[in-house]
């Protein structure tokens, strides 16, 4: 899979839900799959099956 973008739009329970930046489609993903200190409004990378946190400029 390529590398892509997203942004936490929402968190429900173990779950959330991240829209990519380029496409606006959302992706429905468990939390344990995501960085420690994921929340709503975190932007994160994906490459090589792994979520990073964007640091904020």
């Amino acid at each position: 899979m390529e590398p892509k973008d997203y942004i936490v739009v929402k968190i429900e329970g173990e779950y959330a839900t991240l829209r990519d930046v380029e496409t606006k489609e959302d992706l429905f993903i468990a939390l344990a799959l995501l960085p420690a200190g994921t929340d709503v409004g975190t932007k994160l990378h994906y490459e090589m099956l792994e979520y990073e946190i964007v640091p904020e400029k």
